[in-house]
């Protein structure tokens, strides 16, 4: 292993407990309608302290700075982990640039979709906290390819529900690196 891959590993390891207590098994609806038996509430861990430094700190361990230019993600899950990662990427010399995609054009303003300097055909990496069947990430990645010409280098998720998001973001090309699955964490994955 490289010295880079020890830290990430390392800030994996630390966010782990934090990840563990945001995982709960109980029944709930997922913003797909879809019914599980187990929920993770990933701003427990996104908009912590801890948890927001050391997952920021783990991407930029675990991805080469070279690969991309900006991180972003459709608003609201991205949002605490692209700020993270482009506050503490000015501060270990590897700016990248945070964005985040509206789930629809602004009513108002100058009607923008996706906000932040995010530059016309930069290298981008589209984040969540949480993937299912990867529905709103693709749709953050469709957004940033057709508004600004853009491409995307990886896609990340904090927890992958192993639910289809994967076999999604593959079929269409795309990279998947989640942090945890569902199945690492001890969840109960309904596959169906």
């Amino acid at each position: 292993m490289t010295n880079t891959q020890d830290n990430a590993q390392d800030y994996k390891e630390l966010l782990r407990p934090l990840v563990e207590a945001a995982l709960s098994f109980q029944t709930t609806v997922l913003a797909s309608g879809a019914t599980s038996n187990f929920y993770f509430d990933g701003r427990l861990v996104t908009l912590s302290p801890e948890g927001s430094n050391y997952l920021a700190r783990f991407i930029l361990a675990q991805i080469p700075s070279d690969e991309y230019d900006a991180i972003g993600g459709l608003t609201m899950g991205a949002d605490p982990i692209s700020s993270a990662v482009a506050a503490i990427s000015h501060d270990v010399g590897t700016p990248k640039v945070a964005f985040c995609v509206r789930k629809s054009h602004k009513e108002h303003g100058l009607g923008k979709r996706i906000e932040g300097p995010l530059k016309e055909g930069s290298r981008v990496v589209v984040v969540d906290d949480v993937a299912t069947s990867g529905g709103s990430i693709m749709d953050a990645i469709k957004a940033v390819e057709s508004e600004r010409n853009c491409t995307v280098a990886r896609v990340v998720a904090l927890v992958d529900r192993e639910q289809g998001a994967r076999e999604l973001f593959e079929s269409q090309g795309y990279a998947f690196d989640p942090v945890f699955t569902a199945t690492e964490l001890g969840a109960p994955v309904d596959k169906t």
